[in-house]
């Protein structure tokens, strides 16, 4: 019975004596910490914790009726300056082609026209764009697909483009990595493409992955290099151990 038990933790584990010990935690493949660039009360929040959001979905508006006005003035201004725009220029090209014929001053006049409501025009354009960049950063908008995690904000909270406080957090839904953790005496041994066989803490279930990232360099303070396994689902803080097989299967 000894012998049948020992064959078996030799088939199980006999990779892992093979291996180099290295011990991980788990971060979120993406991790974003959510801030404006704006003043402003807090008008609305759409979002809450472990909310699932898309990238360019709306987290928070800020109150902006003002900003929202700007912007529709500037907007009907440029459309006032596309009329003039349109006009000045059909004069301009109606008068250049019989410019031989008549009076140099008058074409003049015409070009002299044309070139204000060209300049109006890029003014009004300029105008637009500027609103439409204040009135955007009354929205906090997502970064990526994710889930929100952490929410320091409420309605009606008041924010400070001069003093930036993280008002959300938001990390990636599914993707995972791991933060391996090996000794510096195996720094040529350990190379991307290798296996890391591994268990999470508390958990009987074996999983198998490749090294995907060497960093490079060396904690000072444990003498440890560190690396990158790419995982799924697992609870971003969860931590384990394993053991990296140094041949690379072709």
């Amino acid at each position: 019975m000894k012998i049948v038990f020992f064959l078996l933790f030799v088939l199980v584990y006999g990779l892992n004596a093979q291996g180099i010990y290295a011990s991980f935690y788990v971060q979120a493949d993406k991790n974003a910490n959510l801030a404006f660039d704006a003043s402003g009360i807090v008008k609305r929040v759409f979002v809450d914790i472990s909310s699932s959001v898309k990238k360019g979905d709306k987290l928070v508006e800020l109150v902006n009726d003002e900003t929202k006005a700007s912007l529709e003035i500037a907007k009907a201004e440029l459309a006032s300056a596309e009329v003039i725009y349109k006009y000045a220029q059909r004069d301009y090209n109606r008068w250049e082609k019989i410019g031989d014929i008549v009076d140099e001053a008058k074409l003049d006049v015409y070009a002299l026209a044309y070139e204000k409501a060209k300049t109006l025009l890029n003014e009004a354009k300029a105008s637009v764009a500027y609103q439409e960049e204040l009135y955007s950063k009354t929205f906090l908008y997502a970064p990526f697909d994710g889930a929100i995690y952490e929410k320091n904000v409420e309605a009606g909270d008041v924010v400070n483009a001069m003093n930036l406080k993280t008002i959300l957090k938001i990390q990636s839904i599914n993707k995972r990595k791991l933060i391996i953790e090996f000794d510096q005496k195996y720094w040529k041994q350990v190379k991307v493409g290798q296996s890391f066989l591994y268990k999470i803490d508390g958990d009987t279930v074996q999983h198998r992955a490749n090294i995907v990232k060497i960093y490079p360099s060396i904690n000072q303070e444990s003498r440890k290099i560190r690396a990158e396994v790419e995982a799924k689902d697992f609870l971003v803080g969860l931590f384990g151990d394993g053991y990296i097989q140094t041949e690379v299967k072709e």
